[in-house]
């Protein structure tokens, strides 16, 4: 069975946006993350970038932004990580919440650690 261009862009739009907020999920599973284990999220990402612009003619990728932005703020300090939480409300509790944990967990004492998880916690309210 054929189907439509527009309705196979559509459905090739639904997947990818799915396959990338999928990533974002699966990055928010990590337990520990060394400076290695970073820059192989971003290659990573890279990759499945580039073989979906093989299959797909469609630019720009769905979400792409929401995948390195996430990826990226593993690379943040404490001071810009309470200013980012604030930005990207785009991101689950569960998802900035282990942003603090893994990144910077083993860098910041416990008070500093509980201020961000506060922020997440302070942000996440009115959105509920």
């Amino acid at each position: 069975v054929r189907i439509p261009l527009p309705v196979s862009n559509i459905l090739w739009e639904h997947c990818i946006r799915l396959a990338n907020r999928t990533l974002v999920e699966g990055y928010a599973n990590v337990k520990k993350c060394s400076n290695e284990g970073r820059a192989l999220m971003q290659l990573d990402f890279q990759q499945f970038l580039m073989k979906l612009e093989k299959l797909t003619d469609i630019r720009p990728i769905p979400d792409k932004e929401f995948v390195e932005t996430y990826i990226k703020a593993y690379y943040l300090t404490e001071n810009d990580m309470e200013c980012w939480i604030k930005e990207h409300r785009e991101y689950s509790t569960k998802q900035l919440t282990n942003l603090v944990n893994v990144c910077l967990g083993s860098y910041i004492n416990k008070k500093a650690r509980q201020k961000l998880l506060a922020v997440i916690d302070d942000t996440d309210r009115p959105k509920r």
